[in-house]
Parts: structure tokens; C-alpha cells; sequence
């Protein structure tokens, strides 16, 4: 069914985007810092908001040249320590200085585009190392799809603003762009600065575009984009414009040339991602026998058993498990719906079965649900149902072109929507403020 929300949703949407077209992203080169020839692979880490804070310092021990060190540098004090008190982030400010002044990291000369691709079982995808526009973020022509925590931001304002330095890159799409694609087969084509395969088994290799024409290529392509979107990073992202927006204050003789004026991205075009799913267990049945469960569900859905795990088929379909084994629904007509957010499966599943039979309001806060990145497998929610959880929801994942439906609507996802992998890496490129 196609609601009335949907339908000014819509005009809404193809009102913005002839706006858009007024004015196109902004996505220039950059002075990029990166790790010395041979020290990459010793250098990237993992993001800094995927560990906890025992998980980080375990990570740290043994491996001095990991940028996560820098990116969480309560890691260097007793495990006691205030990890938001200012000297935690002097001594990151400080670790990166003495890191820049022995010649671990290394400066170009010149601005230029870079290329990162990674590759995880043998699937290839390739961005565009560069930096997004503050005013672009600001104007809504980097589109976001996630509402942001004030206390989650505060702590990496304080850490770029500290360091002078943007060490985490946001995680950028745009739509299929022909000339941008054919500029990133162009650079793959040659020698690569760095190729190595971290623990996890992902492949990083990384190019440089320093010619002038080259970069000239580049620049004509990422000028007929009329928007960006978040992908992952919201957090550092609207950190990275707060800094921004600090710097501007100091200085407010700005011309808007300056490097505080953008932030550090890899842009890829859609076709090159891969949003894996983002799965729901439900840590008990709220009361319910497995049977009265089922019963519900059969009226929302069509149910049928499955001897193996049910991993979904398409859209409108979702898998269940319970003690008893696995289940297949798929979803009624009457439930789904052409809304940007209304229409997703997850929020499908909320609104028609975790709040009403389960009692769960707000998956934010509850503590009753719990969420499973796709990387984790099938058995993983198995393992957590054996282990005594009620049931678990296998769900299809979350299409980029949904993705840019919500945001393209000024809409929001529900909370974890999407699960991109592979992750990118920190302390590849690090991109300073100061320049």
C-alpha cells in the first residue's frame, strides 16, 4: 500500500534533489599523512568505537605501532583512569607528534586523491581516499540516516580538536557514478603504496592520484555528484563539523579554503558496498509459549519450519529461531508498505512483533533485545537461543538504495539498520587540520 506520507514524502524528496542539483558535493584532495613504506600493516586498526575499553587495552598490548593506541589513548593509563579527563588526550596529541617526528608517518607533498580497496573473501570494493565539505554537511548535501549522541560526539571532538588531526575516515556513498568508477580502475591499475592482509583476513591495498590530470579526472567526476551519504561514521562525522565550526569561531577571518573546512572520507560508489544483515534476538518470550509465538506470527506472516538455518531470500522475509528449531516468515501484503522507514523489514518486525508481542517500545533502551551483526553467522543466533535467549530474527539486509530513500526523505533508520563490512581501517590516511 502507498501511503499518503509517502506520497509528500516523495514530493518532498524530488524537491530537495532538484535543490541539490543547484549545488553539487564538494570532495577535494588532501596533504595526506600516512604511515611509512612497510608500516602500514603494523598501523591500521580496527575503529575505535568497535571495542570496549577492556577490549581496546588488550588490543594495544604487544603492538606499539597500532593506531589504535592513538585513537583510544586511555589505553596508556591505569585502567582506573578517567578516559575523558584532558591528559588522555594530550597523550594521544603527543603520541601522534613523536610518531610524526621519528618517521613513522610520512607527509605528502602535494594534495592528492588516494584509493582504498579491501577485500574480504573475495569480494573487492574500492573508494575514494578525499575530504567532505563541513558546509556541505551543514546544507544537508551529506545526507545522514542516523540521529547522533551528544556524549558520544563530545568525546571525539576533544580527540581531533586536541591531536589537530582527523585519524578516523567517515565512511561515504554516492550514487553509480561511470567516470568516478573508471578513475579508480585507472589507479588500481598501478603500483600500489601499501597490500597487506590484516588478521581478520581482509586484503588493504591503497593508491595514490598525484598527476595533474589525473587528479583533474577526479575532481570533474566528483563534481557532478549532487550528494553524499553517510554510510557509517555518523558520530565522527558530526564531531569532525563541530571541530570545524570551534575553528571557524577562532578564526574568524576565514576564507573557507582552510583544511578545517573538510573532513576525512573514502567515498564509494554504490555499486562497489555490501550491507550485510543486522540480526534481532530477543533475550526471552515475554510469557509466551513457543506455540503462542507461532500463532501470533501466522498472523502477520506466513510461517513454514526449516530443517536448516534460514538465511532470508529477499525482502519481506525473515527467519526465526527458537528452541524448537528454525522458521520462515514471510511477510503479509497487508503489513508492508512503500514508506522509506515504515516499509523496512525492521521496522516491520518492531512495529508488528516485538512491540506488540513482545512488549519491546524502544529497541534503543530496552535491555531485553539485542542486536547481531551479519559478520557473525547464523549460528551465532543460535548459540545465543541454546544459551537461553528466547528467540532470534534472521533478518535481509537493508538495501543501499533504502539507505538513500530515508536519507534522500530527511528521514531516520531505526537503530542498527545496516552492517557494513569490511570495516575501514584507521591511521591509513590522517588528514591535519593545521595545514
Amino acid at each position: 500500500m502507498r501511503s499518503a506520507r509517502w506520497t509528500a514524502l516523495s514530493a518532498s524528496a524530488l524537491s530537495a534533489e532538484g535543490k541539490e542539483n543547484e549545488k553539487m558535493a564538494k570532495f577535494i584532495p588532501f596533504r595526506g599523512i600516512r604511515p611509512a613504506e612497510g608500516l602500514e600493516a603494523q598501523t591500521a586498526a580496527l575503529p575505535y568505537d568497535v571495542y570496549s575499553r577492556e577490549e581496546a587495552r588488550a588490543a594495544v598490548a604487544g603492538h606499539p605501532l597500532s593506531f589504535l593506541n592513538i585513537d583510544r589513548p586511555e589505553t596508556q593509563f591505569a585502567p582506573e583512569q578517567d578516559m575523558y579527563a584532558p591528559e588522555v588526550y594530550e597523550k594521544a596529541a603527543s603520541m601522534l607528534k613523536e610518531r610524526l617526528n621519528e618517521g613513522s608517518f610520512v607527509q605528502d607533498e602535494a594534495a592528492c586523491y588516494y584509493v582504498y580497496e579491501l577485500t574480504m573473501n573475495g569480494r573487492a570494493q574500492t573508494g575514494l581516499v578525499g575530504c567532505a565539505s563541513v558546509d556541505d554537511y551543514l546544507a544537508g548535501v551529506v545526507k545522514k540516516h542516523e540521529n547522533t549522541r551528544a556524549e558520544k560526539e563530545a568525546d571525539r571532538i576533544r580527540h581531533v580538536d586536541t591531536c589537530g588531526m582527523q585519524t578516523g575516515p567517515i565512511f561515504l556513498a554516492c550514487r553509480r557514478n561511470e567516470a568516478l568508477s573508471a578513475a579508480l580502475a585507472r589507479a588500481c591499475a598501478g603500483e600500489p603504496l601499501f597490500d597487506f592482509v590484516s588478521d581478520d583476513g581482509i586484503r588493504h591495498r591503497g593508491w595514490k592520484i598525484d598527476s595533474p590530470e589525473e587528479v583533474s579526472a577526479v575532481e570533474a567526476a566528483v563534481a557532478s555528484i549532487a550528494a553524499l551519504y553517510i554510510a557509517d561514521g555518523h558520530h565522527r562525522a558530526a564531531s569532525a563539523v563541530r571541530v570545524g565550526q570551534m575553528r571557524r569561531e577562532q578564526n574568524p577571518g576565514y576564507t573557507g579554503d582552510e583544511a578545517f573546512n573538510y573532513f576525512l572520507s573514502v567515498l564509494f560508489p554504490e555499486d562497489e558496498l555490501m550491507i550485510m544483515d543486522y540480526n534481532r534476538v530477543v533475550k526471552d518470550l515475554g510469557g509466551h509459549t513457543e506455540e503462542e509465538v507461532l500463532d501470533f506470527l501466522r498472523g502477520v506472516a506466513d510461517v513454514a519450519p526449516e530443517a536448516e538455518p534460514v538465511s532470508p531470500r529477499g525482502k519481506g522475509e525473515i527467519g526465526l529461531y527458537l528452541p524448537s528449531g528454525w522458521y520462515r516468515l514471510r511477510l503479509h501484503e497487508d503489513v508492508c508498505c512503500d514508506d522509506p522507514v515504515e516499509g523496512l523489514d525492521v521496522s516491520i518486525l518492531q512495529r508488528c512483533v516485538l512491540t506488540p508481542l513482545f512488549g519491546i517500545g524502544d529497541p534503543r533502551e530496552d535491555p531485553r533485545i539485542d542486536f547481531v551483526g551479519g559478520i557473525r553467522g547464523l549460528g551465532e543466533l543460535e548459540r545465543r537461543v541454546k544459551e537461553g535467549a528466547g528467540a532470534a530474527f534472521s533478518m535481509y539486509p537493508t538495501s543501499i538504495r533504502e539507505l538513500f530513500a530515508v536519507a534522500d526523505a530527511g528521514l531516520l533508520m531505526p537503530p542498527k539498520s545496516t552492517w557494513f563490512e569490511p570495516k575501514l581501517r584507521s591511521g591509513l590516511f590522517l588528514h591535519s587540520l593545521e595545514d
